[in-house]
């Protein structure tokens, strides 16, 4: 465990770190089914994971040592399980806030929360609450960005980018941990203090593919469409065809754009 000199009242103040571990996500859950007494804002650190996950159980390539890859806990007991979405967005948000520091203009956050410059992917988020009747008791916000790994696998579709790639130069890994730990603060008491609007408002505006017209895939079948913004349970609204569609998670596939 180590006390963090981070400018924030919470978050990131707790941090373990951890050289190898299947998965920050799985360490962290296993301390907290164990009860340990840990500090909302603990971070977990690793500078490899040999099996860290994205969205539906996807497998993150990250080379050790050179990337950021960390986890999470909040405790969002003020959210309805209705309004669970509102996490992803300040967290997404906040995620997009961070590297715009480094990268301005860039970054875009593919909906529902995968981090892209451009047309290439920069990391993404996984999130997993725990409820407890009509409040999320616990937050696992496992969280992976591309940062100082120059080479991807090729047979990755998503055509992985690093800050590296884009700066040419290293990124110190604490530094920007710090920074990141900052701004999930700041849109995490936002959240808090219930400004949905202003969340809801943000995340659109953010959108990848938002107002322009995309190829998009559902069941098989290839379409053209222009993403709306998404409703209040996540669900992305599409205009096509003339009409207002709205997908959930994985009903909709988003066709690489070559710019």
């Amino acid at each position: 465990m180590q006390i963090n000199i981070f400018p924030t009242l919470f978050v990131g103040q707790n941090r373990v770190n951890l050289k190898e571990v299947d998965s920050t996500s799985n360490f962290l859950k296993a301390r907290l089914s164990n009860s340990e007494p840990l500090p909302e804002g603990t971070v977990i650190m690793a500078e490899r994971q040999f099996a860290g996950r994205g969205q539906q159980e996807a497998v993150w390539h990250a080379e050790p040592g050179k990337n950021l890859t960390f986890s999470l806990y909040l405790k969002p007991s003020f959210l309805h399980p209705a309004q669970q979405f509102y996490l992803n967005m300040a967290i997404s948000l906040a995620v997009s806030d961070t590297l715009e520091s480094w990268i301005p203009g860039q970054v875009k956050i593919k909906w529902p929360n995968d981090i892209y410059a451009g047309e290439q992917k920069l990391g993404g988020m996984l999130i997993e609450n725990t409820l407890s009747g009509m409040a999320i008791r616990a937050s696992v916000i496992g969280i992976g960005l591309n940062i100082n790994q120059e080479i991807f696998p090729e047979s990755l579709s998503n055509r992985p980018v690093s800050l590296k790639n884009i700066l040419h130069k290293d990124v110190d890994l604490l530094h920007l941990l710090g920074h990141l730990c900052s701004f999930i603060e700041k849109r995490y008491l936002q959240l808090r203090s219930a400004d949905y609007e202003g969340l809801h408002v943000a995340y659109e505006s953010r959108l990848l593919g938002l107002g322009s017209e995309r190829q998009y895939r559902q069941n098989g079948e290839d379409f053209a469409g222009i993403i709306l913004g998404v409703n209040e349970e996540g669900r992305l609204k599409v205009l096509t065809s003339g009409k207002e569609v709205v997908f959930g998670f994985k009903e909709i596939i988003f066709l690489t754009t070559h710019s």
